[in-house]
């Protein structure tokens, strides 16, 4: 037995505090003594400084739900799957533009952000498309029919905003082709030029302005210009011709044009896009496929949440997790391999665990978890308030039958007694209450009765699971036994299973009735003789699926195929 009071002395426990969440949680179809143990060793980490949460694999059983809401607790989270998702990494903030945002625009949040590529977004933050530097830069690079082409879709005061300049006059009805002519000579030249649509560049010259206008200029555009005379003004109406008063010289004006365009005209929408809850794993397999260096990450409504990359994939971390009341792969949260594991506390028998680097490993002979919890509390001599006591004490009646089970020791018995008194119980009082309001099994499905606290074994290469129910009396079950054994076919069937054992247990009668399911069925008479004349005898003080259920179980396989 290895003592996890000097775990919180290990050098990348202390590093871990208050940045890595740990995630602590029972086995699959959870008990009381699971769900217990994993929130008071929650609390316990929490006290000790680390961001620890409580989990759970399964649905509650009554009991459980009985021990929670009595003591003012919450439900543990849900835990399916230990494998990290986007949603529990550090994603690159999410720096989006519109659809409505220019050429121009987009490259300077690139510049200044550091951005490679930029998410558009609606007014809903839901993605529409990204642009790269590259598809950006590829603007200026291109053949100029995709410059022009451009150009000719963009509304005149996106050229405005972009050339540093005015709108001085705009109409609906613009004719323009999306070519540009830059006249630095007198008006009498201009008769030599085709401008019909085009967006002609002049100087501070009114002759020369007119002079555009009247050869059906599709924009007029003004450099070193303070003053638009009237008759330029008036000439342009009639020709629906807009004036744009250019910030700049000629030059830059004529350099500035082209990336005006609003970026909805070369945003690509054939995305390859991932939502925030796949796991990193598989993001990191289909980045394979592909050249992108950052890709858009989604919420499942196509709102937009940050940028993953390569980078990030690489660099991730694995859940922290640590495992109570359990420690077989096969009973605990899917994908375990995959997390880092940092400790285990269980009072079962050691099972198929493997792990990269050592751990602490706690397992005790002793009726409860629990009460391997309650005692690392002691051994670090740290108060247990009084809820938590009334919850621990649950958990440790309920986990040896309030003390009946063949696995109860006389730690369990001491540790039981000083939680009664820290939480004002008296214990048979208490177990009397817990028991009647939890065993009722009249007004529960059969389906739920076999899935609530039902356990996998590997017995001989068979593959075997043992259902274990707390009934108030074993009559209970005589009256469900024909839905039952339907159910526990069908269930054999659905899982592939040996055999499935299905047990109730009294506590009030000290003993348990079985039923069986699967092509090896028949173990079940021969671990747990029938009277004669009997279907499901009642066997006394056979209580414990550990220490009875389990071993008597294997023999009778055993013997049967060897």
């Amino acid at each position: 037995m290895l003592d996890l009071a000097g775990l919180q002395n290990n050098e990348d426990m202390k590093k871990m505090k208050n940045s890595e969440k740990i995630y602590i949680t029972g086995h699959r179809h959870p008990d009381s003594d699971s769900i217990v143990s994993a929130i008071a060793y929650t609390e316990l980490k929490k006290r000790k400084g680390f961001d620890a949460v409580a989990c759970r694999l399964g649905a509650l059983n009554p009991e459980t739900k009985y021990l929670l809401e009595r003591f003012g607790f919450d439900e543990p989270m849900l835990f399916e799957d230990a494998r990290s998702t986007l949603a529990e990494i550090a994603l690159d903030p999410p720096i989006t533009i519109t659809s409505t945002t220019t050429i121009q625009e987009a490259l300077e949040i690139m510049k200044t952000q550091n951005k490679q590529s930029l998410a558009i977004v609606n007014s809903k933050n839901k993605l529409m498309g990204m642009v790269t530097k590259s598809d950006l830069a590829e603007i200026g690079l291109s053949d100029t029919a995709v410059s022009i082409s451009l150009l000719k879709e963009t509304p005149t005061d996106y050229i405005a905003k972009t050339i540093s300049g005015e709108v001085l006059y705009d109409d609906d009805e613009r004719h323009f082709n999306g070519k540009v002519s830059v006249i630095a000579i007198a008006e009498s030249r201009l008769k030599n030029y085709d401008l019909k649509d085009r967006l002609v560049i002049v100087g501070n010259d009114t002759d020369a302005q007119l002079a555009a206008i009247r050869k059906h200029a599709g924009i007029l555009m003004v450099v070193w210009c303070d003053t638009i005379e009237p008759e330029v003004y008036e000439l342009a109406q009639q020709m629906h011709c807009p004036i744009i008063k250019s910030g700049h010289g000629t030059m830059n004006t004529t350099r500035y044009l082209y990336f005006s365009p609003p970026v909805r005209l070369i945003m690509k929408t054939d995305l390859i896009s991932f939502n925030i809850n796949e796991f990193v794993e598989e993001v990191g397999m289909k980045m394979l496929k592909s050249r992108y260096r950052s890709y858009p990450v989604v919420d499942d409504e196509n709102r937009f949440v940050g940028y993953v990359s390569r980078f990030h994939v690489l660099n991730q971390h694995n859940k922290k997790v640590i495992l109570v009341d359990h420690n077989e792969f096969s009973q605990s949260v899917k994908s375990i391999e995959k997390a880092d594991l940092l400790e285990i506390v269980d009072h079962h028998r050691i099972s198929d665990i493997v792990t990269s680097r050592p751990i602490a490993f706690r397992n005790e002979i002793i009726g409860s978890t629990a009460a391997i919890i309650a005692s690392i509390y002691f051994e670090n001599q740290m108060e247990i308030p009084k809820r938590l006591a009334g919850l621990l004490l649950g958990a440790i009646i309920s986990d040896t039958l309030k003390f009946r089970s063949p696995t109860t020791t006389e730690k369990d018995r001491g540790i039981a007694k000083v939680l009664a008194e820290i939480a004002n119980l008296d214990i048979d009082a208490f177990a009397k209450e817990m028991f009647k309001l939890t065993s009722n099994i009249s007004n529960r499905a059969v389906k739920d009765l076999i899935r609530q606290d039902i356990k996998k074994f590997e017995i001989d290469g068979k593959k075997v699971m043992i259902a274990q129910v707390i009934a108030y009396q074993v009559e209970d079950a005589k009256e469900i036994e024909t839905e039952l054994e339907k159910e526990m076919k069908s269930y054999v069937k659905g899982k592939g299973l040996d055999l499935l054992v299905m047990a109730f247990t009294s506590i009030l009668e000290n003993g348990s009735v079985f039923y069986a399911a699967g092509k090896l069925d028949y173990v079940v008479e021969e671990a747990f003789p029938n009277n004669e004349g009997e279907k499901h005898s009642f066997q006394a003080d056979i209580l414990s699926r550990k220490n009875q259920f389990v071993p008597l179980l294997s023999r009778a396989i055993i013997n049967t195929f060897n």
